[in-house]
């Protein structure tokens, strides 16, 4: 099953979410080459002070991806999430999805990401303004959002009612409170009622950890598609994995090491060449440590790649520790290719970002 974004048929209805600090360009290029059908952008400021910064500015790079390009921006101005939309717009964005789910407190406490679900009346003046300045361009705009604030305050239906109203043309529902942040479980009831009260296409996410879960979950709410997070850290196979199962209902093989390892030094040196020397060498140990988290002496691996501070010597004690293992095994054992379900399955890197 396909999902249309305005113009944009998308390849299939296994997406990527978009996770601060994980989902730059690099990683959206592998995810996609993976299976994924789409994939949505880090989160990008509305604050024009900011649009020239080194964070910003790496956000907003979207040289060589495939499209369509999907930026996520967050604000709390209609005026500003407008210009910001524009801004993004003239930069390469195809489609413009609005942050309405993101629950850290650094982002809350400015009333932005699903603190606009407690202000009803500025969440739709913002998803309408946002709409209004994409519309010459003729760019989609689409929308994340949780269930609610709150247990007690569970709004989802209704704000879904008037975004589309005010032209949202994709919905996307995280299927846990703003409250909640990631722990417990999500749930699905909101997610299926959101689907029974709009036309416009509905994303299902929060703890699609496997194909099963992503068919399950799929078959209860209805929903035109299912966002991956956090089981993608690591694992960006488990989107052909999903569209594999949806389609056959089989199961594919784990990849083989050497397939491994050839993602997985490319997704290094593009992430060198995004990031520079330094701050590229920091940041990609938190992508080695999920790719071995679950592999043979994955954890002494992952201690001493820690230390290494050269973006060269971090490459080639990589390929060193997958030669290895690829001399004790073809494939990666099964153990590795399935993550774990349960509490936070697709919380963020980080407490401070947003899936």
């Amino acid at each position: 099953m396909s999902v249309r974004i305005g113009s944009y048929q998308l390849a299939n209805n296994v997406f990527v979410a978009p996770m601060a600090g994980v989902t730059d360009r690099p990683f959206r290029q592998l995810c996609k080459a993976l299976g994924a059908g789409y994939a949505v952008s880090e989160m990008v400021t509305s604050r024009k002070d900011l649009w020239d910064s080194l964070k910003t500015s790496r956000r907003a790079n979207h040289a060589g991806e495939p499209g369509p390009i999907s930026v996520q921006i967050a604000g709390t101005d209609a005026l500003m999430m407008a210009e910001a939309a524009v801004y993004n717009i003239e930069r390469g964005a195809q489609i413009i999805d609005i942050n309405m789910g993101c629950p850290a407190k650094k982002v809350c406490n400015k009333w932005a990401g699903s603190a606009l679900m407690q202000n009803e009346p500025l969440a739709v003046e913002i998803a309408a303004a946002v709409v209004e300045a994409a519309a010459p361009y003729k760019v989609p705009v689409t929308l994340k959002m949780r269930t609610g604030w709150s247990d007690e305050h569970r709004n989802a239906i209704t704000l879904a009612r008037q975004f589309e109203q005010v032209g949202i043309q994709m919905l996307t529902v995280h299927g846990r409170t703003r409250e909640q942040g990631y722990k417990g479980f999500a749930e699905y009831d909101t997610i299926r009622a959101v689907k029974a009260a709009v036309g416009v296409p509905v994303v299902a996410n929060g703890d699609i950890t496997t194909p099963e879960k992503a068919r399950d979950v799929l078959a209860y709410t209805g929903a035109d598609a299912v966002m991956v997070g956090r089981a993608a850290q690591g694992r960006p196979w488990i989107f052909r994995e999903i569209v594999h199962f949806l389609q056959t209902g089989e199961h594919l093989a784990p990849p083989l090491v050497a397939e491994l390892r050839r993602h997985l030094l490319a997704h290094l040196q593009h992430h060198y060449a995004l990031y520079g020397e330094s701050t590229g060498v920091r940041s990609a140990r938190k992508h080695i440590a999920w790719y071995v988290r679950d592999l043979p002496g994955g954890d002494a691996f992952r201690r001493e790649m820690n230390l290494i501070e050269n973006s060269a010597a971090q490459w080639q004690a990589v390929a060193d520790y997958l030669d290895v293992l690829g001399q004790q095994m073809d494939r990666l054992p099964a153990s590795a290719a399935v993550p774990v379900a349960g509490e936070g399955a697709d919380a963020p890197a980080t407490t401070s970002d947003c899936v």
